[in-house]
């Protein structure tokens, strides 16, 4: 078996830079206000707006790939490694759309009670939030997906 060391390479840098970009994004860049509205859907009793979950939501996608866009440019080229741009931006879509799909809240518990993880995406004791876990295991594994698409 032969190992093509240059896309062995696009696959680490760009996998790396996602990761830490969408962690910086999330954490740090992400808004108050999106991170207490982008799960909302129509709550008459609360007067939670369903269009104001999803603009929260659509907002905060756009800052987080805008800095996975800014490490994949920067950080590429600064480790000399070369993307095609179709397959940089390819890959910045799938993560945006599949973050939006985690951040969205309800297509992710339903994933979880789907798959028996309904007690885990619950759970909120002992320092841990079920719900956080599995939308942060979500992103990795469609970041990871990302990375081979930029890598190709």
């Amino acid at each position: 078996m032969s190992v093509d060391l240059d896309r062995a390479a696009r696959f680490a840098a760009s996998y790396a830079l996602l990761r830490a970009a969408a962690d910086l994004a999330d954490h740090w860049v992400q808004t108050d206000h999106q991170a207490t509205t982008k799960g909302q859907h129509a709550d008459s009793d609360r007067g939670h707006s369903a269009a104001a979950g999803r603009r929260a939501c659509a907002a905060h996608c756009a800052s987080l790939t805008a800095v996975q866009a800014a490490a994949l440019l920067l950080g590429t080229r600064a480790l000399g490694v070369r993307l095609r741009p179709s397959r940089a931006v390819a890959a910045l879509a799938l993560s945006a759309a599949t973050h939006y799909v985690a951040d969205r809240r309800r297509p992710l518990q339903r994933l979880a009670e789907a798959t028996g993880k309904a007690k885990f995406y619950a759970l909120a004791d002992h320092g841990l939030c079920g719900s956080y876990l599995l939308d942060q295991a979500w992103h990795h594994g469609w970041e990871t997906a990302a990375a081979l698409v930029a890598a190709a």
